[in-house]
């Protein structure tokens, strides 16, 4: 049996256990860290994300004369996470979510964009304007984003993770961390109904150990529950979605399978909030898995057709960066419970791109001049290997053509040409119609487009069928599971909570494993930005508490 003993036991080696592994070196404390993962894989899913967070009244705002503030970003959070005037009240279901959700928005100027910026962290120019919300008298929410928050990391979730790394490296306190890869936590250890440790096993060259570590103080950060056992993401499947798709795709980190929620659950602490989970409609299969149903999430071009399984368009139209959530409310309902996606190369070289650092070289590797030509010649590199490499995507330069493709693909006869015709030429007349056009993605796009952060990236006016932007390609798409924004419930020091409501001696949970704070801060849907934004700010509190 192996036996560590350290004053802090982090369980897990993404963003939040790095980073609060990084305050407490600060404060002088010994720490040790505990990954299943292997070393080359340190820093969680975060290395692998685009990089985005969610700040408020920032400097960039600032320099692009946005107005911001933390009144105006709670209100759109509160609506948009659908929280009831009750949840200020203590006891309530949402108590502590709106209670995080309140300090986040005031603390994230100082404890993220300020934090970060200090150690080494830059950020692209524009912010971004994701989760607009559908807008009064619309499905899905009234409010979401009034302004543009979406902080892009220049370097992508791989180069957050790498300067944060290299600070952990380099910390005068270093001698005070040890680092332990390959390490299997199954359960929790208990004194006196204080929380003291974990056992698990270690998995190495010399074979399967098992193990014991000791500490006064645990953290959980080891992710959510909707990636590593898909079976717990159909479990907690939210009723507005119907029955879970059987394509489903997962988008989460292969280890999220919520033992540790089961380990806290044994020792007291309480689940709040799993079924609100925070899936995407643009999923297709990764042609280089690195694990059982790995999928890749596309940003959905919002100026192809989104259609059904036979090729109807789906109504009202579907268009991206409005509410995310919706998109997949809207498929699941489906026939079959996957969608495809309609367009030329054209649409698909300004438009289309897939989420995470792993496809967006110029930015992953702060490349200024690609980025610029990206954006200027359209993404070429990008959609040659979608095209070359997806087994969910065909071409075709006939609509004929195109139906027997989607047919050949799914193994169905469900498309029909004449349906595709029909739904292609009334779109292309709404393009025609420019400014006077009432089609709801037409109106879509244009108000898009009043944001030069979306103009950059969005066609103006775009038929299906042209013969300069041909071949017509269609995607087929799933729904790929990614966040679970419920989680352990914990107050604001990120203390575990038992069913009375009383923090657990000995236990905290911070990031994913805490629904990003409180057990579920973002409530229903996330304005995005807060998941990565959520994992530094809860492991601040906890290393501060901790303190």
């Amino acid at each position: 049996m192996q036996r560590h003993d350290s004053e802090v036991l982090i369980i897990g080696g993404g963003l939040a256990g790095i980073v609060c592994a990084l305050q407490l070196l600060d404060r002088g404390r010994r720490v040790l860290l505990l990954d299943r993962d292997a070393h080359t894989n340190f820093g969680g899913l975060a290395k692998e994300s685009f990089g985005g967070l969610l700040m408020v009244d920032t400097p960039l705002q600032r320099k692009q004369k946005l107005r911001d503030s933390p009144e105006l970003a709670l209100q759109d959070w509160l609506a948009f996470g659908a929280f009831d005037t009750a949840s200020t009240q203590p006891g309530h279901p949402y108590y502590w979510p709106r209670q995080w959700a309140e300090h986040y928005v005031n603390d994230s100027l100082e404890h993220l964009y300020h934090w970060l910026k200090a150690r080494g962290v830059g950020f692209l120019p524009l912010p971004l304007w994701v989760e607009r919300g559908m807008g009064p008298g619309t499905r899905g929410a009234a409010r979401g984003n009034s302004v543009p928050r979406w902080h892009v990391v220049w370097g992508t979730g791989q180069g957050l993770v790498a300067a944060l790394l290299g600070q952990l490296e380099r910390h005068p306190q270093r001698d005070r961390l040890a680092l332990c890869f390959g390490h299997k936590v199954e359960g929790l250890l208990t004194t006196e109904g204080a929380v003291t440790g974990c056992h698990g096993v270690a998995e190495g060259e010399a074979g399967v150990q098992p193990f014991e570590a000791h500490a006064p103080q645990v953290v959980i950060a080891a992710g959510g529950i909707n990636g590593g056992d898909l079976s717990l993401a159909r479990q907690y499947w939210h009723a507005d979605w119907g029955q879970p798709p059987a394509s489903l795709l997962n988008g989460s980190h292969q280890f999220a399978d919520g033992t540790l929620h089961h380990a806290t659950q044994g020792v007291g602490a309480q689940l709040t909030h799993l079924q609100n989970q925070w899936n995407y409609a643009a999923g297709i299969a990764h042609w280089r898995p690195r694990k059982p149903r790995h999928g890749l999430s596309l940003v959905p071009p919002k100026s192809a057709l989104w259609l059904n399984a036979r090729g109807e368009r789906i109504l009202p139209p579907l268009v991206s960066g409005f509410d995310t959530r919706d998109l997949v409310t809207q498929v699941c309902a489906q026939p079959q419970g996957y969608s495809w996606q309609l367009m030329n190369r054209q649409i698909a070289l300004k438009e289309l791109a897939i989420s995470g650092a792993e496809f967006n070289p110029s930015i992953r590797d702060k490349r200024k001049l690609g980025f610029v030509l990206d954006i200027l010649r359209g993404n070429r590199w990008l959609l040659n290997e979608v095209l070359t490499h997806s087994s969910d995507v065909v071409t075709a330069r006939t609509l004929d053509e195109l139906a027997d493709k989607m047919n050949a693909l799914q193994g169905t006869s469900d498309v029909h040409a004449d349906t595709l015709r029909a739904v292609v030429h009334h779109y292309d007349a709404e393009v025609a119609k420019g400014s006077a056009s009432q089609d709801a993605q037409r109106q879509r796009i244009a108000q898009l487009r009043e944001w030069k952060g979306d103009r950059l990236r969005t066609c103006k006016a775009a038929r299906i069928i042209d013969e300069k932007a041909m071949p017509l390609i269609a995607i087929r798409e799933h729904i790929i599971s990614r966040k679970s924004l419920g989680g352990i419930q914990t107050n604001l020091d990120s203390r575990a909570l038992d069913a009375g409501g009383q923090p657990i001696t000995g236990l905290y949970a911070i990031g994913e494993a805490a629904g990003f704070g409180g057990g579920g801060m973002n409530g229903l849907r996330g304005l995005e930005g807060s998941f990565l934004g959520g994992c530094i700010y809860s492991a601040q509190r906890a290393a501060r508490a901790m303190a």
